[in-house]
């Protein structure tokens, strides 16, 4: 059995291979080719991390706060051995989620044939993976660009000390960016309120909206007799991508992608992966790791994609991204009336019914087909439920039957 200080070693040379054999394979970006490599290395990575995380442990106090006096040299070795082993363990870790975001990255953007037929990334083999042809996919998640500038190797300020200046301050503007708490937003109430019930006063609290008529509510529940005051709010605050992992490898891509703009595009690749996608696909996609399935409050990232818009203002980006959420939610059980609508494509119609954006825009901010979204639009209005969903529904009129017998067939199918 090897001891600790060997399968560190060993960890640190099979990650500087694998960042060497990866640059190889993104040079020539052969896509079936650089998706089974990346399989292999994970299925490699995810036993050394298991073996040395076992290893090595809670991390022992710093020597830092002790007088040179007090500093044995033998304590020093031993803490300088635990501290190479967790930086080991660190640089594993950090390879392990840049793997894992870039098979995620090219499963949602490309798709897989052996001959005609269709072949799931997992069953990439080394006899096969020379016959597979990958096929990009109509529509975009994320950004296949930034694949080659992953920290494949774990060693995120390694690569990055390689880079001129630019890069490595856009790098810390994008992890900025990512690393910031959301402003708070007020998302409810929490009131008392003292009412009479059988000839007795009793006391409860309850949760509601923040928008809701708190007057109307409880007089409905409690009658005339109560009172009640506010005990609290309910606010939201944190982090957008809990994961330093998974903000160090989209900082680094992004940045080397484009020192100038990097963080304006990711602040639109990840608008639009809130807008083509619902909160299950987000929860087994796997792009970006550990990200908010939903956002309940403003982040500053969401932004920068619309500083052209001459009626844009603070926050106006995460607006969007809060209503497309909570019409999500408003849209469970309903779904089914949209069936022949993919979720892409209704993501463009929410866009369209919340903003002041035309199809055209839409089709364009997304990256999605006009025609088809206008297809959806279409289908949409007839199943009613722009007039569910939207209070103002005279955006849909252009998109709502001409003839006098398309109206009626609609008002009957819509009750």
């Amino acid at each position: 059995m090897t001891t600790t200080e060997e399968l560190v070693a060993q960890v640190n040379k099979i990650l500087d291979d694998i960042g060497i054999d990866l640059t190889g394979l993104f040079e020539t970006f052969d896509v079936p080719s650089i998706s089974y490599r990346l399989r292999e290395n994970l299925s490699l990575l995810h036993e050394l991390e298991e073996d040395l995380s076992r290893r090595v442990g809670e991390p022992t106090p710093s020597t830092g706060a002790l007088s040179k006096r007090e500093r044995d040299p033998h304590i020093q070795w031993i803490y300088k051995k635990k501290r190479n082993r967790l930086l080991a363990l660190e640089r594993l870790r950090a390879a392990i989620t840049a793997h894992k975001m870039a098979l995620a990255l090219i499963s949602a953007n490309y798709t897989f044939f052996l001959g005609k037929k269709l072949l799931p990334i997992r069953d990439l083999t080394k006899e096969n993976v020379e016959n597979v042809k990958a096929v990009l996919n109509p529509v975009q998640l994320g950004r296949v660009d930034v694949l080659p500038h992953l920290a494949y190797s774990g060693d995120v300020l390694r690569l990055l000390s390689r880079e001129n200046v630019a890069v490595r301050e856009e790098f810390k503007f994008i992890k900025g960016k990512l690393r910031e708490k959301g402003t708070v937003r007020t998302r409810g109430l929490r009131i008392e309120v003292e009412y009479w019930e059988g000839n007795r006063l009793k006391k409860t609290r309850l949760d509601l909206p923040a928008d809701s008529d708190i007057e109307a509510e409880l007089r409905s529940r409690f009658g005339k007799r109560f009172r009640w005051r506010v005990l609290s709010f309910v606010k939201t605050r944190g982090v957008l991508v809990n994961n330093h992992y998974t903000v160090d490898n989209l900082a680094l891509g992004y940045a080397a992608l484009d020192p100038e703009r990097g963080a304006e595009k990711l602040g639109l690749d990840l608008f639009r992966y809130y807008f083509l996608t619902s909160e299950n696909e987000r929860e087994r996609l796997g792009l970006y790791p550990d990200i908010r399935l939903c956002i309940d409050c403003h982040y500053s990232i969401f932004d920068l994609p619309f500083r052209w818009d001459p009626r844009f203002r603070t926050g106006h980006g995460s607006m969007l991204i809060i209503r497309k959420c909570e019409m999500e939610h408003a849209l469970v059980g309903r779904r089914k009336e949209l069936s022949n609508v993919p979720n892409y494509l209704l993501g463009g119609v929410l866009l369209y019914g919340m903003s002041e954006y035309d199809e055209k825009k839409v089709a364009e901010l997304l990256g999605i087909p006009q025609e088809e979204l206008e297809e959806s639009i279409k289908k949409f209005v007839i199943s009613g439920l722009h007039r569910v969903l939207f209070s103002e529904a005279n955006k849909f009129e252009k998109f709502m039957p001409k003839s006098d017998k398309a109206k009626k067939f609609l008002a009957l199918l819509q009750g």
